[in-house]
């Protein structure tokens, strides 16, 4: 018993390192590509005149905290999904097969509306405030509580 508790614990530290690094990265990413453009891709959408006046601080620092939220989900939903099979392969469960195409779902959504990957196709956000990064913020807990509870039992 005290062996499974150990190994449960030194299950949750890897995974705490491991989101801390993709975090980081993510921070990193931001703060090399929030002004540049990459070359092979033009900027396709361009807010209207005026619209940024005066914001452009706060759209920023929205962004940048989208893109690293953003990025923290993918990597749990990656550990989620990984897990989920492992439990599928064990138990064959119907109820895991859902958990997995749930995973997956979630992993498609976050990936196609990451700013990292709309950046690298040439789309620029604007008009981000508090409201656009609060949904992947929640859904940042509700992941973590999920992985948490997966590793758990």
């Amino acid at each position: 018993m005290r062996n499974q508790m150990n190994n449960t614990k030194f299950k949750l530290g890897l995974i705490v390192a491991l989101l801390v690094l993709v975090a980081l990265f993510a921070t990193l990413w931001v703060m090399v590509t929030i002004g540049r453009q990459i070359p092979a891709f033009e900027q396709r959408r361009v807010p209207p005149p005026g619209f940024i006046s005066g914001v452009s601080g706060d759209l920023e620092f929205f962004y940048a905290a989208y893109t690293i939220i953003s990025t923290i989900n993918i990597a749990l939903l990656v550990i989620l999904t990984l897990i989920y099979i492992s439990i599928y392969l064990k138990t064959r469960s119907q109820f895991t097969i859902g958990l997995i195409i749930f995973a997956l779902v979630f992993l498609v959504k976050d990936l196609t509306s990451s700013p990292l990957i709309t950046s690298l196709l040439g789309f620029r956000a604007y008009g981000l405030g508090p409201f656009e990064f609060l949904p992947g913020l929640f859904e940042c807990f509700a992941l973590s509580i999920l992985l948490y509870l997966s590793i758990k039992y």
